[in-house]
């Protein structure tokens, strides 16, 4: 109810009866059971073929904090820390050169990623539309919006369209080159030079979605995981101590991946519980995420996932400018072992 649905912890001790300090360190405990589950799920995460990262603020003991998000289709992994630093990013994608790609925002804490990376268009394509509403009399701006704006859409909603892959390529290289020809046109406006300029300058990370269907050109995905942090940030002080930060990240984790993976996360949680209960030296990973056989379309996905090598010019692209080593001294992830202090019932761990 806490971590999923964003009910207050007032509500909950009201509707349960209990006190705030033993909700806690109930949260708490169960955390401790998971600890090492978020490390063996970004390995999962690093081995995957499409990933997607976001961060958004979120306080922790007064001070001003961020929510980070690394995520899959069958992954979600939330870090809560102080900092929106590219450490936290390194810590979880790792040092070394990963499969795949990356989808992100044009923040710069991804950019020793390493791994190819494609912007997401979402963004990208609010900022054209913030071009109209903020000079609705110009014409050269209605021009370039009405012109950009719908290729954009385009792009996002194009992989999931009911059409074949031959129709999928042809669509996305006619949509590709009529990008690539609006942002080279001239123009006299500075709002629309700077959207121009962000096309030309990041053209290795622009059109990752027109070459493989599987790469999105958004990264709405990651956004969606993150709107329940974001609503409840507005309720709420945030968390009081760097353990109940760990904590919320580990229960969050395991939550969010359950439901990813098509659970129902409150009866199965409980169900390992119980199975913990019965021998409490048990490994939880696999009690939490048995092992499923893969369907004909996955066994399908995963030869050509492996058959399929990263564009090597797009990669080094994308590492060639990091001049120094990332640190190797960034732990992995942070471990919940003492209660934390509580503070009023709208503030939570």
């Amino acid at each position: 109810m806490h971590y999923v649905h964003g009910v207050p912890m007032g509500r909950i001790c009201e509707q349960l009866g209990i006190g705030a300090g033993s909700l806690v360190g109930i949260f708490h405990r169960l955390a401790g059971f998971f600890k090492k589950v978020p490390e063996r799920l970004i390995i999962e995460y690093r081995a995957s073929w499409v990933r997607h990262a976001d961060e958004t603020g979120r306080r922790k003991d007064g001070e001003n904090g961020y929510a980070w998000l690394f995520a899959t289709d069958k992954i979600s992994i939330f870090l809560f820390g102080r900092t929106r630093a590219a450490s936290v990013a390194r810590e979880i994608l790792g040092e070394d050169p990963l499969p795949g790609y990356l989808v992100v925002d044009r923040y710069s804490g991804y950019n020793r990623a390493l791994c190819i990376i494609q912007y997401c268009y979402a963004h990208l394509l609010r900022d054209v539309k913030g071009l109209e509403k903020d000079f609705p009399e110009d014409g050269e701006v209605k021009t370039f919006v009405a012109v950009m704006a719908p290729l954009l859409s385009l792009a996002i909603k194009l992989r999931k369209q009911p059409i074949s892959d031959e129709e999928f390529s042809a669509q996305a290289k006619q949509a590709k080159s009529e990008i690539i020809a609006a942002v080279k046109l001239h123009a006299l406006h500075l709002g629309i030079r700077h959207i121009q300029d962000i096309f030309r300058e990041k053209e290795h990370r622009m059109y990752h979605w027109a070459v493989d269907r599987r790469v999105p050109a958004d990264n709405n995905p990651a956004e969606r995981d993150l709107r329940p942090t974001v609503v409840t940030r507005k309720m709420s002080f945030g968390s009081q101590s760097d353990t109940g930060a760990e904590t919320r990240g580990i229960l969050m984790t395991v939550l969010y991946t359950l439901r990813k993976r098509g659970f129902d996360a409150t009866a199965h949680l409980k169900t390992v519980l119980d199975k913990l209960a019965e021998d409490i030296r048990q490994d939880p990973f696999p009690l939490l995420f048995p092992a499923a056989p893969l369907t004909a379309k996955e066994t399908t996905r995963a030869s050509v996932h492996a058959q399929t090598p990263a564009p090597a010019a797009c990669l080094r692209a994308d590492t060639h400018r990091q001049a120094q080593p990332p640190s190797r001294s960034m732990p992995l992830l942070p471990v919940c072992a003492v209660p934390d202090v509580m503070a009023p019932a709208a503030q939570s761990p």
